[in-house]
């Protein structure tokens, strides 16, 4: 028991120590904001903590005073960056006042006080002026101007999210702001086959709904969601399957013989009444076949520009699949066989999968590389 405690004092020692040469560094090399914050921790579960005191009764004038002239400073600041810059230094007043408020040793050394009507005036005048600019570039129309209303407008919505109707022209600016693409059901035609879309389909769906914004402005649309809401979209994306064969077979067979690898027993015979046996090498003949399933295709994707129906990007995406199946059979001593030869004569050929599973596994390459490439293209509008 006395050992135990004697551990748990060591690494109390040890934690309060590393916490004060911490806050000291910190001191030193001028970051009084995090020397104050760990120096005030500390005096919380160890008020009479010298060393911390000292360190808080040093920070804690220098951080007041740095902020205070930061304050000063961003009188000649254009209004927008002047209203941020004293909010950012009014939070981190009070935030210095309450890491100290709640310790009485710490409210002993230093003279603290709160800026709590500070920083409301300047969140308020912060917010004001965000949403006075997102209504100036929102007045000049196009889309890059929409843009920068929007980021004003998200600006007003983190600092005072019910400010006027500030939800109302966030929906306003990126309405213009965003890129607008509408991605057409994706299309098969095959005369040999009555194959179904489903699969593919549903996997760009689930890409559209996952990944609903590529980047911060650009949106994707179903034809069913562009037509309920009455969507002009900028691109229309068009999908077919328009080079495809699903289900050539190619059999090959191949027969060899094959010898034992060491002797085997071959018979036996009777010589003055005494049992002789004979060993020698066995043989078979081995014919193994294999037969392939292939499948490939291609899709073609075409990116339209609606209002000059003028073709924006076109691009074919090439995706196969085999399907094998292997199995075997011999003539002659079975002993011939490795163990690997013997247990694929025990298998047997197997029918292919149907058409429209062949179909889906060729197409699961194509979804990859069709998906990769829209997040490329898309990654500069």
């Amino acid at each position: 028991m006395k050992k135990l405690s004697a551990i748990l004092f060591i690494l109390i020692f040890y934690i309060v120590a590393d916490g004060c040469h911490s806050a000291k560094k910190s001191l030193k090399r001028g970051d009084y904001d995090d020397s104050v914050f760990r120096a005030a921790d500390k005096l919380k579960n160890n008020p009479t903590h010298s060393s911390s005191l000292e360190i808080l009764k040093q920070a804690f004038p220098n951080a007041i005073k740095q902020h205070l002239e930061d304050i000063t400073s961003s009188e000649t600041l254009p209004d927008m960056q002047r209203w941020e810059q004293l909010l950012s230094s009014y939070q981190i007043l009070n935030r210095l006042y309450e890491s100290v408020k709640p310790c009485n040793a710490c409210m002993h050394a230093v003279s603290a006080k709160s800026y709590y009507e500070e920083e409301r005036n300047s969140r308020q005048k912060a917010v004001e002026t965000h949403y006075a600019e997102g209504l100036k570039m929102l007045s000049l129309g196009s889309r890059e101007n929409a843009r920068l209303a929007y980021e004003q407008f998200e600006r007003v919505n983190e600092l005072s999210p019910n400010y006027n109707d500030v939800q109302h022209k966030l929906d306003q600016s990126y309405n213009i702001a965003s890129f607008k693409v509408v991605v057409e059901q994706v299309l098969v035609t095959s005369k040999a086959y009555q194959l179904s879309n489903a699969y593919f389909q549903d996997q760009i769906n689930q890409f559209l709904k996952t990944n609903r914004r590529l980047n911060k402005y650009v949106q994707f649309y179903t034809p069913e969601e562009a037509t309920n809401g009455k969507l002009k979209p900028d691109h229309v994306i068009t999908l077919q399957f328009d080079d495809f064969v699903v289900g050539q077979t190619l059999i090959e067979k191949n027969t060899e013989t094959v010898f034992s690898k060491d002797s085997v027993k071959i018979g036996e015979k009777t010589v003055n009444r005494k049992k002789i046996e004979f060993y020698d090498k066995v043989k078979a003949s081995l014919t193994k076949n294999r037969k392939t399933v292939h499948s490939s295709g291609v899709l073609d994707m075409r990116i339209m520009e609606f209002n000059s129906k003028k073709l924006a990007n076109q691009q074919k995406f090439g995706g196969e699949y085999n399907w094998v199946c292997e199995w075997a059979n011999f003539n002659g001593d079975e002993r011939a066989l490795t163990n690997a030869q013997l247990k694929m004569c025990k298998s047997q050929e197997l029918l292919p999968p149907d058409p429209q599973q062949l179909f889906v596994e060729f197409s699961k390459p194509i979804y990859d590389r069709l998906t990769d490439r829209l997040r490329s293209y898309y990654a500069k509008y």
